[in-house]
Formats: C-alpha cells, structure tokens, sequence
C-alpha cells in the first residue's frame, strides 16, 4: 500500500485560503496527490501559496481538470464526502469502514464546494459515499478540516497495514475510465432509439445508471464485455437500417 495511490479531489473549490489549508493538510500526513475541478479562483495564486505555507510542492504538482469525469477517469475508488445523508442506490461507507478499502487501488476522495458541497450528479461518479459524525445540530465542516481528518484517519490505517477485502490475485478491477467508455457506449444506444423520455428526467436517469454500474464493481474482463455488447447492439442496430 503506498500514499502515492491516494489522491484528494477539490470540486469547485471557493476560497484560496482553503485551497491552501487543503495542499498543506495533505502535506502534513506525508500524501503527494491533490487534483481540483473547475477552482472559482486563479490557480494558483499568491494567497494560494501563501496558506500552503511549507506545501507548495503539492500546489504546483497538483492537476487541474474543468469537469469531474476527466478528474476521475485514472482513479479506481472514489469515495465521496457529504455532510447529508444521500438516499440514493449507492454504497455508505463509515469512518472505521475506510479500513476495508484496497488501498493499493487508486483512491480518490471527493470533496464538494464550500458553498453546496456535492450535487446527486457528482455523488453519481463516486463508488462510496462518506459521511463524517458531527454535531447533528450544526454538521457543516471546513473544507480544509474535512480533509484533515480523513487523510489522518487513511494515514493512520496504511500504517497499520491493515489487510483489505481479499480478491483473487488474477481479477482486476475495472478502471474509472473503462468504466466511463462501457457506460458512454451504452449511453450512445440508448440516445439511438430515443430512451430518455421525457428529456427532463435525463440527467437523474443518468445519474441512477452510473451509480448502477459503479456499484457492480466490474472487473476489466467485465467492464471489456459490456462494452463489447454495446458496441455490437449499436452496429447491428445502423446495418439493419
């Protein structure tokens, strides 16, 4: 299991000051990887820097991307944080439950904007959702705090070396973007023969057939099947045009 696997994923960041705190929380604990999605402000900059303090290695090796599929693409486990419970089809994960992930997977952990936090579209792309215990009565946390605990509690637990769930050594999960090619493949068919009606409940029926999929937890055989299949449905479809 190595740091350099886990990654800390910024969604429209707000503050500078927090973008800041964020690269030297990750410092702290000895973590390489910061990307961010479509940051409100100039990145980076001096204020940026200037609360980084020691970690402006991490600011100026982080990755900046304008949409949340490309920034997730290379990752194999997302695990998205929200200060809401989502009722949704997706895994919930605890705090304690962080000690059964494979870490020696590509783990990203997705942060919402300060303002909003994650939309159900963006919780959508996550394999896990995470939920820090606060105060019930006032459950909002700094982004830069949220950060902290979990890269403290994952640092903790790499330490530990605490073994994950086993799979045999010969299967090979999916990767986020092979994942993203089968469901883009099948969202094609789909478009084909006019399955999103009405077109206003296209983006939830989007977002219910990525958390299907995530949740299959494919392997790359798997994800090279479905694909396989799509791509098949399609040709058949435009021959017998």
């Amino acid at each position: 299991m190595s740091k350099n696997n886990i990654s800390f994923i910024l969604h429209k960041p707000q503050l500078s000051e927090n973008i800041g705190a964020c690269a030297r929380a990750i410092k702290n604990f000895d973590f390489k990887k910061l990307i961010i999605i479509s940051p409100k402000p100039i990145f980076p900059n001096d204020k940026i820097l200037a609360t980084s303090v020691g970690a402006k290695n991490i600011i100026n090796q982080s990755k900046v991307y304008q949409n949340i599929e490309k920034a997730v693409e290379n990752v194999d486990i997302v695990i998205a944080t929200s200060a809401r419970f989502r009722n949704k089809n997706i895994k919930h994960i605890k705090l304690e439950g962080l000690k059964k992930v494979d870490f020696k997977k590509k783990v990203g952990f997705l942060f919402g904007s300060e303002a909003s936090g994650l939309s159900n579209n963006e919780i959508s792309y996550a394999n896990y959702t995470l939920q820090i215990p606060t105060n019930p009565e006032f459950k909002s946390l700094n982004l830069s705090h949220s950060l902290i605990i979990i890269a403290q509690i994952v640092s903790s637990i790499l330490k530990l070396k605490t073994k994950p769930f086993m799979r045999s050594k010969k299967v090979k999960i999916a990767s986020k973007k092979e994942i993203q090619s089968m469901i883009n493949l099948c969202l094609k068919n789909l478009e084909d023969i006019n399955f999103f009606k009405p077109k206003e409940k296209r983006p939830i029926m989007l977002e219910n057939l990525r958390n299907i999929f995530y949740k299959m937890d494919l392997s790359d055989k798997e994800a090279r099947i479905l694909s396989s299949v799509f791509a098949s449905l399609g040709k058949k479809r435009w021959l017998t045009k």
